[in-house]
């Protein structure tokens, strides 16, 4: 019996190290029309209502979906879109970053992690999570996802990793590549 239960604790746990290190994917194709959603957010600690449909109306949207504020893969990925938001901004592009996480502790985090830079949203139910096909199986978070959506409401270009190294950068390519095609 203790063989057993060793045997399926370690199958398990070498499980969870390899879902850590492959890739998860989108499930909304290029071309899918993007889910409209209004959620609450914050900017800078400030709390509003964000609605796609409205943010569309001046340009592309970075969706990107992150498991869970204050992490260390998230507080990367968050420092990294700050960073970058000049190069969005120049594109025309706006950012949000969606989590499951309450929007108490997502307003501390667009203050300290997103740097003021840009808004984060609330998605406690995981009901925008679930239209965009981002939750992680099997646990209460959304997956390493980003979407661009062009401002006819289509995904243009998706990208999905667990790991934040390359994250930005790849959407940021990706969105260069699409402004020169139009």
């Amino acid at each position: 019996m203790k063989t057993n239960i060793r045997s399926v604790l370690s199958a398990l746990f070498l499980g969870c190290i390899f879902s850590l290190n492959t890739p998860a994917f989108a499930a909304l194709d290029n071309g899918a029309k993007a889910p409209d959603f209004t959620a609450q957010a914050s900017l800078g600690g400030h709390v509003f209502s964000y609605h796609l449909a409205s943010a569309l109306k001046k340009g592309p949207v970075v969706l990107y979906f992150y498991p869970a504020a204050f992490t260390p893969g998230c507080t990367i990925e968050a420092h990294e879109f700050a960073g970058a938001i000049p190069d969005f901004k120049a594109l025309n592009a706006t950012v949000i970053g969606i989590s499951m996480d309450p929007l108490s502790k997502l307003v501390r985090f667009s203050v300290s992690e997103c740097r003021n830079a840009f808004a984060v949203a609330a998605d406690p139910n995981g009901k925008i999570t679930n239209a965009y096909k981002a939750k992680q199986p099997l646990q209460n978070t959304s997956s390493r996802t980003s979407y661009i959506i062009m401002p006819n409401g289509r995904i243009a270009f998706s990208y999905a990793a667990m790991s934040p190294d390359e994250h930005v950068e790849k959407i940021l390519q990706a969105l260069k590549s699409l402004e020169h095609k139009h």
